[in-house]
């Protein structure tokens, strides 16, 4: 893949980087409790060591996420992070029609415009698969994330064997 843009990697804020929904024992070690972080209390909880594992990845990082710039703002600098380019989302998002299809899908999929990607993100459904391998031209990855838990060891181990597996 000489002369191929780098896959793009679609980051997702809630979830992913922020474990929400979960009791503090079902937390790993080292997550901050709830109330901790200032105005949005869970801004605590992102693990400062996952902006050294994202920047390691052969990728161009871009927020896909509701946070939009603010996670430029807010959420970069707690990782470690320049600032990343940011999806910008339609006016009134939808589903394009198909039953279960998240709303985030037809944009990034336009935002990609045939280039490779993976996405990670916690409300990645059956459909979304579907979808994207109907519409999109390039590889794709659509990883869901458990919500509670947020980005886990195992989670980047998906993501550098999908990457790694790109530049064979």
């Amino acid at each position: 893949m000489t002369g191929s843009p780098p896959p793009l990697l679609f980051l997702d804020v809630d979830g992913p980087l922020i474990p929400f929904g979960a009791t503090r024992e079902q937390l790993p070690d080292g997550y901050p409790s709830f109330g901790e972080g200032g105005p949005n209390p869970l801004i605590a909880r992102i693990d400062p060591d996952h902006g050294r594992r994202l920047r390691a990845l052969p990728c161009e990082l871009v927020w896909a996420t509701t946070w939009m710039s603010d996670a430029n703002e807010c959420v970069a600098p707690r990782l470690g992070l320049p600032e990343l380019p940011v999806v910008t989302w339609p006016e009134q998002p939808h589903g394009g029609g198909a039953p279960g299809l998240h709303w985030k899908t037809p944009a990034l999929v336009r935002w990609a415009a045939g280039r490779a990607f993976a996405w990670v993100d916690d409300e990645i459904t059956e459909a979304d698969r579907l979808w994207v391998e109907a519409h999109h031209p390039g590889r794709a990855l659509l990883h869901r994330v458990q919500a509670w838990r947020g980005l886990t060891g195992a989670d980047f181990a998906v993501l550098e064997a999908w990457l790694e597996s790109g530049l064979r």
